[in-house]
């Protein structure tokens, strides 16, 4: 169900027709709301200022913009260069709201899918929490230098030093409505006031005002589900030749997956494609795959498989991403966090 709504609201919200006047009506009320909150948390916040840089990573858009990636590659770029980062979530749909530290075997439902993701993909300390703040603290007890934040550019009691806004760019910024008429958390000039803007792809429609860094994603391999097995893309293109691939994305934007494998050579009529499209974080049970028994294989998103692992799913396999940026975006930051720390980075 919560699938169907989701693909109901994107069909306004991304579409070309003006937005019902049943969600627009909502629009004014929302962005009083958000506005008396804003104003509520910046009074809390007064002078507060963080205890080590403070990098908070979001959007002003409802949905996945390809935040993790982006984080995966912040942290291995502060690793690379000395530091010691540490990651803090709310671990969106988890079923504990208990300050938890994830390690790379933790439980999805305790801790959430992405913050699972992070700690498989980083090895950097990262804890969920309701409260923001209490992570924080709980990050500098561990001993980490830099924090980056999954989420949290609408908290404003939360102190930052940084703001990255990520928007993907397939879908920009959609009919530029607020939640509900339109994607939008904030308007669009929020993006104006943040650090960096990285769109995720090419965004063709990006004001012309706005310096945009360009980030891509990249697959080079298929990975055992629950194996060990791993292939190069040319291995699997030929070990499924002319066979059925049911392909699962339970992500904000599934077509960009689909779309990706595609661009691999991933197309009809070499292969029988079925794509199956979930709600973002979806929590998977076995009886979601009955439909796919029998397949020649299961390929699904690396956010799905951390959830998909132990359900005895047979020849399913996940595809990992990197994210490429540009070496003026990783020298800029590089410099920003030398400003901050006041020691080369």
């Amino acid at each position: 169900m919560r699938a169907v709504i989701e693909s109901w609201l994107h069909g306004h919200w991304y579409g070309q027709n003006t937005p019902p006047w049943y969600l627009r009506v909502f629009e004014p009320l929302y962005q009083f709301a958000a506005q008396r909150s804003q104003r509520r948390g910046l009074a809390r916040l007064g002078d507060m200022k963080p205890k080590v840089p403070v990098i908070v990573v979001g959007n002003i858009s409802a949905g996945g913009s390809g935040k993790t990636p982006l984080v995966i590659a912040l942290c291995r770029l502060l690793k690379d260069s000395g530091s010691k980062p540490g990651i803090i979530s709310k671990g969106y749909g988890r079923k504990s709201s208990k300050t938890v530290g994830v390690s790379p075997g933790s439980s999805t439902l305790q801790c959430g899918d992405e913050p699972v993701l992070l700690a498989q993909r980083t090895g950097v300390p990262v804890v969920v929490a309701n409260d923001r703040h209490e992570a924080v603290s709980t990050l500098l007890d561990a001993g980490v230098e830099v924090i980056l934040s999954d989420d949290g550019l609408q908290q404003s009691d939360f102190a930052r030093s940084m703001e990255i806004c990520v928007v993907d760019g397939a879908r920009g910024l959609g009919n530029q409505h607020l939640i509900p008429a339109g994607p939008l958390r904030e308007p669009e000039q929020r993006l104006e006031r943040v650090t960096y803007v990285v769109s995720n792809g090419k965004w063709a429609g990006s004001p012309s005002w706005l310096d945009v860094v360009q980030m891509e994603l990249c697959a080079e391999e298929f990975c055992e589900l629950d194996g060990d097995a791993v292939y190069s893309i040319d291995e699997f293109r030929q070990k499924h030749t002319g066979l059925q691939l049911h392909i699962v994305a339970g992500i904000g934007n599934p077509t960009r997956f689909f779309d990706m494998l595609g661009k691999m050579g991933f197309e009809q009529p070499q292969y029988e494609l079925v794509t199956h499209r979930f709600a973002d974080h979806h929590a998977y049970r076995k009886h979601d795959f009955d439909v796919m028994k029998g397949a020649s294989a299961i390929v699904m998103t690396e956010k799905d498989a951390v959830k998909c692992r132990g359900l005895g799913l047979e020849n399913a396999f996940f595809v990992p991403v990197d994210a490429q940026l540009p070496a003026s975006f990783e020298e800029g930051f590089r410099q920003d966090l030398a400003r901050l720390t006041g020691a080369a980075i």
